[in-house]
Protein backbone atom coordinates (compact mmCIF):
# COMPACT_ATOMS: atom_id res chain seq x y z
CA UNK A 1 0.00 0.00 0.00
CA UNK A 2 1.26 3.50 -0.75
CA UNK A 3 0.17 6.54 1.17
CA UNK A 4 0.26 9.65 -1.04
CA UNK A 5 1.77 12.79 0.39
CA UNK A 6 1.98 15.37 -2.40
CA UNK A 7 4.48 14.09 -4.96
CA UNK A 8 5.80 11.62 -2.40
CA UNK A 9 4.60 8.23 -1.22
CA UNK A 10 5.59 6.42 1.92
CA UNK A 11 5.58 2.66 1.42
CA UNK A 12 3.80 0.96 4.29
CA UNK A 13 4.90 -1.63 4.91
CA UNK A 14 8.22 -1.03 3.21
CA UNK A 15 9.35 -3.23 0.34
CA UNK A 16 12.24 -5.49 1.40
CA UNK A 17 14.99 -7.02 -0.69
CA UNK A 18 16.75 -10.07 0.71
CA UNK A 19 20.54 -10.11 0.83
CA UNK A 20 21.03 -11.70 -2.58
CA UNK A 21 18.46 -9.47 -4.31
CA UNK A 22 19.82 -6.38 -2.57
CA UNK A 23 23.35 -7.13 -3.79
CA UNK A 24 22.15 -7.73 -7.36
CA UNK A 25 20.04 -4.54 -7.50
CA UNK A 26 22.76 -2.29 -6.05
CA UNK A 27 25.38 -3.81 -8.37
CA UNK A 28 23.17 -3.14 -11.40
CA UNK A 29 22.23 0.38 -10.35
CA UNK A 30 25.91 1.16 -9.72
CA UNK A 31 26.74 -0.27 -13.16
CA UNK A 32 24.19 2.19 -14.56
CA UNK A 33 25.67 5.16 -12.67
CA UNK A 34 25.24 8.57 -14.26
CA UNK A 35 29.02 9.02 -14.28
CA UNK A 36 29.28 5.92 -16.50
CA UNK A 37 26.61 6.91 -19.02
CA UNK A 38 23.69 5.42 -17.09
CA UNK A 39 20.62 7.00 -15.50
CA UNK A 40 20.99 6.14 -11.77
CA UNK A 41 22.77 8.05 -9.00
CA UNK A 42 22.97 5.78 -5.95
CA UNK A 43 24.06 6.67 -2.41
CA UNK A 44 23.74 4.88 0.91
CA UNK A 45 20.25 6.26 1.57
CA UNK A 46 18.89 7.44 -1.77
CA UNK A 47 18.53 6.03 -5.28
CA UNK A 48 17.92 8.78 -7.86
CA UNK A 49 16.65 8.09 -11.39
CA UNK A 50 17.33 10.59 -14.21
CA UNK A 51 15.72 10.76 -17.62
CA UNK A 52 19.09 10.50 -19.38
CA UNK A 53 22.79 10.24 -18.56
CA UNK A 54 24.46 13.35 -17.19
CA UNK A 55 25.83 15.36 -20.09
CA UNK A 56 27.21 18.53 -18.50
CA UNK A 57 30.78 19.71 -18.47
CA UNK A 58 33.17 17.90 -16.12
CA UNK A 59 30.64 15.19 -15.32
CA UNK A 60 27.92 17.57 -14.19
CA UNK A 61 24.18 16.98 -14.54
CA UNK A 62 23.73 19.13 -17.66
CA UNK A 63 20.26 18.77 -19.16
CA UNK A 64 19.45 15.49 -17.37
CA UNK A 65 16.25 15.78 -15.33
CA UNK A 66 15.65 14.01 -12.04
CA UNK A 67 12.46 11.96 -12.41
CA UNK A 68 12.32 10.53 -8.91
CA UNK A 69 14.05 9.17 -5.83
CA UNK A 70 13.74 6.06 -3.71
CA UNK A 71 14.63 6.35 -0.03
CA UNK A 72 16.31 3.16 1.17
CA UNK A 73 17.65 1.72 4.42
CA UNK A 74 20.52 -0.74 4.19
CA UNK A 75 20.74 -3.60 6.70
CA UNK A 76 17.06 -3.22 7.57
CA UNK A 77 15.09 -5.03 8.77
CA UNK A 78 18.06 -7.45 8.95
CA UNK A 79 21.71 -7.51 7.97
CA UNK A 80 22.30 -7.46 4.18
CA UNK A 81 18.67 -6.57 3.43
CA UNK A 82 17.44 -3.29 1.94
CA UNK A 83 14.11 -1.66 2.71
CA UNK A 84 12.55 0.76 0.23
CA UNK A 85 10.46 3.09 2.35
CA UNK A 86 9.86 6.39 0.57
CA UNK A 87 9.43 7.22 -3.11
CA UNK A 88 9.31 10.73 -4.54
CA UNK A 89 8.35 11.66 -8.09
CA UNK A 90 9.51 15.12 -9.17
CA UNK A 91 7.38 17.48 -11.27
CA UNK A 92 9.70 16.64 -14.21
CA UNK A 93 9.09 12.95 -13.56
CA UNK A 94 5.32 13.41 -13.48
CA UNK A 95 5.54 15.37 -16.73
CA UNK A 96 7.44 12.43 -18.24
CA UNK A 97 4.73 9.98 -17.03
CA UNK A 98 6.69 8.48 -14.14
CA UNK A 99 4.85 7.31 -11.03
CA UNK A 100 5.76 5.46 -7.83
CA UNK A 101 5.18 1.99 -9.26
CA UNK A 102 7.05 2.69 -12.50
CA UNK A 103 10.09 4.10 -10.66
CA UNK A 104 10.28 1.18 -8.22
CA UNK A 105 9.64 -1.35 -10.99
CA UNK A 106 12.52 0.15 -13.00
CA UNK A 107 14.93 -0.35 -10.09
CA UNK A 108 13.61 -3.81 -9.15
CA UNK A 109 13.39 -5.17 -12.69
CA UNK A 110 17.00 -6.43 -12.47
CA UNK A 111 15.91 -9.14 -10.06
CA UNK A 112 12.57 -9.93 -11.67
CA UNK A 113 10.46 -8.07 -9.12
CA UNK A 114 7.97 -5.24 -9.23
CA UNK A 115 6.81 -3.08 -6.35
CA UNK A 116 3.60 -5.11 -6.28
CA UNK A 117 5.46 -8.44 -6.08
CA UNK A 118 8.25 -7.35 -3.74
CA UNK A 119 8.18 -8.88 -0.25
CA UNK A 120 7.15 -6.44 2.46
CA UNK A 121 8.56 -5.75 5.90
CA UNK A 122 7.07 -7.96 8.56
CA UNK A 123 4.99 -5.62 10.63
CA UNK A 124 4.52 -6.79 14.18
CA UNK A 125 0.99 -7.48 15.32
CA UNK A 126 -0.81 -4.88 17.34
CA UNK A 127 -1.07 -5.68 21.02
CA UNK A 128 -4.24 -7.57 22.00
CA UNK A 129 -5.18 -4.93 24.52
CA UNK A 130 -4.29 -1.26 24.62
CA UNK A 131 -1.84 -0.96 27.53
CA UNK A 132 -2.85 2.68 28.03
CA UNK A 133 -6.59 2.16 28.00
CA UNK A 134 -8.52 2.84 31.17
CA UNK A 135 -9.71 -0.31 32.87
CA UNK A 136 -13.34 -1.16 32.25
CA UNK A 137 -15.60 -0.83 35.27
CA UNK A 138 -16.78 -4.17 36.66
Amino acid sequence: MTVPSGDESILRPGAVLDGRGAARVTAELNRQDVSLGGVWNVSTSLWQRFDQPWNGEHGQRGTARLVGSIGVMYDAPARHQITLYRVTITPDGAELSWNVDKLCDDALSWIGLTLASCPRADVGRAPRADPFARPRPS
